[in-house]
């Protein structure tokens, strides 16, 4: 069940919708027809789900990083308490 390169790429393509219409078509035919192109098609699918939550959880640690920096860090003091300034009077 090797997976080729224009095989990936077709998958890609068909699972962003970037695909015309009349190859999506025959995409979704040769699905029909062989059900390991299907499975290659479900499995990347979960590829791209993993990558996109790895992706996610990167940012959110970069972005916690930048936060503990700007709120900890003794040079950020005065925009520290500004931004708390500001959000006190909500």
């Amino acid at each position: 069940m090797k997976t080729s390169w224009n095989e990936t790429r077709q998958i890609d393509a068909y699972l962003s919708g970037s695909m015309d219409t009349g190859n999506a078509l025959l995409f979704e035919a040769n699905m029909i027809l062989e059900p390991a192109l299907q499975d290659k098609a479900l499995w990347q699918i979960k590829a791209h789900t993993v990558i996109h939550q790895y992706g996610r959880t990167q940012l959110k640690k970069e972005i916690e990083a930048i936060h503990q920096k700007l709120f900890t860090a003794p040079e950020h003091t005065s925009f520290s308490q500004k931004i708390k300034r500001l959000f006190s009077n909500l």
